[in-house]
């Protein structure tokens, strides 16, 4: 029999077992369907928490001034410290495992525009600070070096702050009066999600340069006219992530006569332990998603394998007629091969089409906060269609085996069902 012999009547077979088939090929798809829309859950689920938690900031550590809780130097425990203005400048050079120390200070106040006014927080730092913190630009650009050089009075406004300000007008380019002192609007940030906070949301705020906000706005007594409010550091790598914690404390110590070790003298908020603490939250959920899908596919195998152990011994008979007219045992193993292949292509192609289709129509419908959406992975639906194609092949191919092994007339006399 040529090949192409064969597959015609493969598909002849298949047709005329349309039930048989059409129950076997359910079973395959709807195992896929089910681990693929399981594991993409989950995995939105994670990318969304994670998309969230980046909007306040990229793996960044907020480094708070607080009073001492240990001895050093000879001074004693419970000493106030402050940030100072250059501070930044030294713990960047000694913290080498860090990518940026930037400094931070914020300060309440009106802000007037032709319009409106409000009072919103005004913020002060350096260029780094729109990548570290996620302040993406809608329109005009953030503040450069040069603009923190020469202490220019420009002004970046949060979404809201713009909305408040302007409402829909035009606004770069436009000068507004921050607590009486007039800047140039040079951007407008975008609308963005934000989880946490230690001042209040990015799009209520805004941003001025360091040297500006330094200079026009300074701490009021009794806080030393050139203290900050808090600084921001950011590793070269989350390998490194430690390290440069470690290393900050450290240069502050040395810079404020403190023990490094001081965690009460230098609060940080690290946000880069709480993303990985997230994260294993967040794998947890899409594991236990995944491992609910394997067991719906674990059952779809069952049924598969049922399905097909039921069909191959009712076509006892038919092998035996095969074996009587010549067939060998290769040919016949080779046709149920063949068979099975073609159910298991059809139903994997079938159960892959409909998980990333729905996933697609779903992830077109507006998404709440904290889900990306379902996100399949081609790992786990290609593992599925491979485990439930190889059930539904190895309870086909033992019993044609084992069937095909028998007498021919043995086989022929066999009962369906006995």
């Amino acid at each position: 029999m040529s090949a192409w012999d064969l597959l015609v009547d493969t598909v002849r077979t298949l047709w005329a077992h349309k039930l048989r088939t059409a129950l076997t090929m359910f079973g395959i798809a709807w195992g896929i369907v089910s681990i693929t829309l399981m594991v993409a859950a989950g995995e939105g689920l994670r990318v969304g928490q994670e998309k969230v938690a980046e909007q306040f900031g990229k793996n960044i550590m907020i480094v708070f001034a607080g009073r001492t809780s240990m001895q050093a130097g000879g001074m004693r425990a419970g000493r106030a410290i402050r940030w100072r203005t250059w501070d930044y400048q030294h713990v960047q050079r000694e913290a080498t495992s860090c990518e940026f120390v930037i400094p931070e200070l914020g300060s309440g106040g009106k802000v007037k525009s032709d319009f409106n006014s409000a009072l919103l927080q005004v913020v002060g730092s350096l260029p780094p600070f729109a990548h570290i913190r996620t302040i993406d630009i809608a329109e005009g650009r953030f503040y450069n070096w040069g603009d923190v050089e020469r202490a220019e009075r420009v002004a970046v406004l949060g979404s809201d702050s713009y909305t408040q300000l302007f409402a829909g007008r035009k606004a770069v380019g436009e000068q507004i009066l921050v607590r009486g002192v007039p800047f140039t609007v040079i951007g407008v940030m975008k609308a963005k999600d934000q989880d946490s906070s230690y001042d209040g949301r990015d799009i209520t705020k805004v941003f001025i340069p360091f040297t500006t906000m330094a200079r026009d706005f300074p701490r009021e007594p009794p806080s030393p006219r050139d203290a900050i409010d808090r600084l921001i550091a950011s590793p070269k790598s989350l390998e490194l992530h430690e390290r440069c914690k470690y290393e900050v404390r450290r240069a502050l110590g040395r810079l404020h006569s403190f023990d490094p070790t001081d965690e009460e003298a230098a609060g940080i908020w690290d946000t880069v332990e709480n993303s990985k603490q997230f994260r294993t939250m967040t794998d947890g959920i899409k594991y236990f998603l995944g491992g609910v899908g394997l067991i719906t596919l674990l059952l779809g195998g069952l049924g598969v394998m049922n399905v097909m152990l039921v069909a191959v011994r009712e076509r006892t008979q038919e092998i035996g007629v095969r074996k009587a007219v010549g067939a060998t045992s290769r040919a016949i193993l080779r046709y149920f091969f063949l068979e099975t292949m073609i159910v298991v292509l059809l139903s994997g192609g079938i159960g892959l089409a409909v998980g990333f289709g729905i996933c697609a129509a779903v992830n077109r419908l507006p998404m709440p906060a904290y889900f990306a959406g379902l996100l399949p992975t081609w790992g786990s639906a290609m593992l599925s269609f491979l485990l439930l194609g190889l059930t539904a092949i190895l309870s086909a191919l033992y019993p044609a085996s084992r069937a095909a092994a028998v007498d021919p007339i043995v086989a022929l006399r066999h009962e369906p069902g006995s």
